[in-house]
């Protein structure tokens, strides 16, 4: 019994997860980078970015670091996923993947049309 209810309560708490089109963008323009550097690189970045979706969306509640928007860093490679956690519609909005040597403003300005 303890196993089932455990199950359900992780199922109940699973975000979805959703691209601004900005986000997909991000995501599109680093694929190609890293492909063109290496073939077989742009596929390791959105690897890793699906790794991190699923990090996130286990458990959404990182860092926040600027009016309500959380980071959290991908593995092996420098970007930063920046998205809002819409609780009550278990719904996690990914305003950006940005490089962590980019301006902030970026992403702050992404912020600020999103709200």
């Amino acid at each position: 019994i303890g196993t089932m209810f455990k199950k359900k309560l992780r199922e109940n708490m699973v975000f979805k997860i959703v691209n601004t089109q900005k986000a997909l963008i991000d995501i599109s323009e680093c694929i190609e980078w890293y492909e063109k550097q290496y073939k077989g690189l742009g596929k390791r970045f959105y690897q890793a970015l699906q790794r991190r979706y699923k990090t996130i969306r286990q458990n959404p509640y990182f860092q926040i670091r600027h009016e309500g928007v959380r980071c959290l860093p991908l593995e092996t490679f420098p970007y930063m996923i920046h998205f809002i956690v819409e609780e009550e519609r278990k719904r996690i909005v990914v305003l950006g993947v940005v490089s962590s040597h980019r301006d902030p403003k970026t992403w702050k300005e992404r912020t600020d049309e999103n709200r």
